[in-house]
């Protein structure tokens, strides 16, 4: 009897491919326009291990596909609603990763607001010598009152790591959670104006759509701190540079941007801003357990006929 077929477009975490590979066959094809599919292939491909983006085109030529198992939190890349139209189920990574982008997230703000990186390369350069010094952080975090623009899993996270540093926190969503004691704010504005430091983490949807703009910032103020650990869609990254160059925003600390992996030079220049690349989730221990629940996921649709972590817009069962 023939093994399922397990789609697998692009590149994937290897982890992923060796614990499928022994129950699955496993159908490996470049990431293009089309899939590099003939038909009778295509006809017997019933799950899909992807990492990053799976229009509804693609889904289009698998008439037999169940499962799309997403690596990753953020699924915006893959057509869910067709994905939905079709029968189709997406799942996600939720919760795996939660507490490595929290680490970062304080990590980041801690290197934002105390200049640590540029610290860091002043001695690097052998600027440390008698006499000399780093000059003092323009910024602290103590006393500084913290936006958190997103309060899901994540964003509950970043706000109890921020507890023990004695901030004020607030945060803005669609609707407030009736089960945190943080001061809500019904709009974006409405939290800029009240905080001093924001930090970001909303899912790219069309409703956060450049959503931290000039005004926003300008909100914030020359004392004001932007972080964002999200999605680089979030925000104006034209607004951002200038408001950075100008100082009608004190600093901001980036792992995401607009169209990854290119970075506006407008953001490299200024010395007020903290760049990483993408990797609040991106550790050893946290990719093995995503890569894990991606194969978790499609042998237990498989295996049991429901997956582990459904996304909310798709079918729960086959």
């Amino acid at each position: 009897m023939s093994r399922i077929a397990i789609l697998v477009p692009g590149k994937i975490h290897e982890r992923v491919l060796d614990r499928l590979k022994d129950r699955f066959e496993i159908i490996a094809v470049p990431r293009e326009g089309t899939l590099a599919l003939d038909g009778e292939i295509a006809g017997r491909i019933r799950g899909v291990a992807v990492s990053g983006s799976f229009p509804g085109a693609w889904m289009d030529q698998l008439p037999h596909a169940e499962v799309i198992a997403n690596f990753g939190v953020g699924y915006d890349g893959v057509d869910v609603k067709h994905a939905a139209e079709k029968g189709i189920v997406v799942t996600n990574t939720p919760d795996v990763l939660n507490d490595e982008v929290a680490d970062t997230a304080i990590g980041l703000l801690l290197s934002t607001v105390r200049e640590l990186p540029r610290a860091e390369a002043w001695l690097r350069a052998g600027n440390w010598k008698p006499g000399t010094a780093y000059p003092l952080s323009r910024f602290s975090l103590k006393g500084r009152h913290v936006g958190l623009y997103g309060l899901g899993r994540i964003g509950l996270e970043i706000a109890k790591r921020l507890e023990p540093f004695k901030v004020k926190i607030s945060y803005h969503t669609r609707s407030r959670h009736a089960d945190v004691s943080y001061d809500y704010h019904p709009t974006l504005r409405g939290l800029a104006d009240a905080v001093d430091t924001l930090i970001a983490i909303v899912p790219k949807t069309p409703q956060t759509h450049k959503t931290i703009d000039a005004d926003i910032l300008a909100a914030l103020g020359p004392d004001g701190i932007l972080v964002n650990v999200g999605r680089g869609w979030t925000v104006d990254e034209e607004a951002l540079s200038a408001a950075l160059a100008s100082g009608a925003l004190g600093a901001a600390g980036l792992d995401v941007f607009y169209e990854e992996p290119t970075v506006p030079a407008d953001l490299l220049e200024p010395t007020n801003a903290v760049l990483l690349p993408h990797v609040a989730s991106a550790s050893v221990p946290t990719r093995n357990a995503m890569a894990d629940l991606v194969a978790d996921n499609l042998i237990a649709w498989f295996e049991k006929g429901a997956a582990l972590t459904p996304v909310p817009e798709t079918p729960q069962k086959a």
